[in-house]
């Protein structure tokens, strides 16, 4: 994706609000926090295994990179405004003077995660939610509610 059409569709715009780079920072250091708190948590009976903790901690320590990156962005006058605008205002605003490539790298491959996690399962979530209305409707029409109500008991 090239900048320019980022700022051409406004996913990427001029911006003057220095105010927010240390709100932006400031996210991305309490976010960092949290991630290593989840991290290093002990599980006890009966809660979710150390895994989906640890999927919980990659995506907030992705939102603490993708916060510092915010906050650099502002600081070169621009305001991206997707997580794909952010590696695209990176990459043409810092790199190679500020950032390196692999740098910018690692912000990918953590998006990669997240999104493979947590995207993919909503969207995931949601067809199943429009099957589910649709069967609904279905047994509605037929006035059958005993099936779906069973449907709905063994999920």
């Amino acid at each position: 994706m090239l900048f320019e059409e980022c700022v051409a569709s406004n996913r990427i715009t001029k911006s003057s609000e220095a105010y927010k780079i240390k709100l932006f920072l400031k996210k991305g250091e309490n976010s960092l926090l949290i991630a290593k708190h989840i991290k290093d948590i002990k599980i006890e009976e009966g809660e979710p295994k150390k895994l989906y903790w640890d999927y919980w901690a990659i995506t907030i320590s992705y939102y603490s990179m993708l916060y510092c990156a915010k906050a650099l962005i502002l600081k070169k006058g621009y305001e991206a405004h997707d997580h794909d605008a952010v590696q695209t205002a990176l990459g043409y605003t810092c790199v190679p003077n500020e950032l390196e490539k692999e740098d910018l790298e690692i912000l990918n491959q953590s998006y990669k995660i997240f999104e493979d996690e947590y995207v993919k399962y909503f969207e995931e979530a949601k067809k199943r939610a429009i099957l589910q209305d649709i069967q609904l409707s279905k047994l509605i029409q037929k006035g059958d509610l005993t099936k779906y109500l069973i449907m709905q008991e063994s999920l």
